[in-house]
């Protein structure tokens, strides 16, 4: 799992980091539903860290709803999780409407408005 990355200059724990960065991978949807996440041994390898560590970031996945266990199978992404997916995405819709008014209000044109987007999508992603 690749797409995890742990930065060892970051003030926050690495289980919390490892939290954050799964969630979002649910919540951009590179994790689906029923999707096994790696083992906590192997991903412990892959990121050089201790599998408790893994566990810890597993068990407050699970505590949150994000995860669940199956025993002698492994963690795999709860189906909750799609809602929660679009829960995400109404709140970036009202970020954007709002965004979109105040743009509006300064009066930006639609052209202007969108090539500003472009010119941040750009540079962000």
């Amino acid at each position: 799992m690749s797409s995890i990355h742990v930065d060892y200059r970051d003030r926050r724990p690495i289980y919390e980091q490892l939290v954050g960065n799964i969630r979002e991978l649910i919540l951009r949807g590179v994790l689906a539903a029923d999707e096994q996440l790696p083992s906590v041994r192997s991903l412990a390898a892959e990121l050089a860290i201790n599998p408790n560590t893994i566990h810890k970031a597993y068990a407050e996945l699970e505590r949150c709803g994000l995860i669940y266990s199956s025993p002698g199978r492994g963690s795999f992404v709860t189906a909750d999780s799609a809602q929660l997916r679009q829960a995400r995405l109404r709140e970036v819709e009202s970020s954007l409407t709002d965004a979109m008014r105040a743009a509006k209000g300064a009066g930006l044109s639609r052209a202007e408005a969108e090539a500003l987007i472009k010119e941040i999508w750009r540079d962000e992603c």
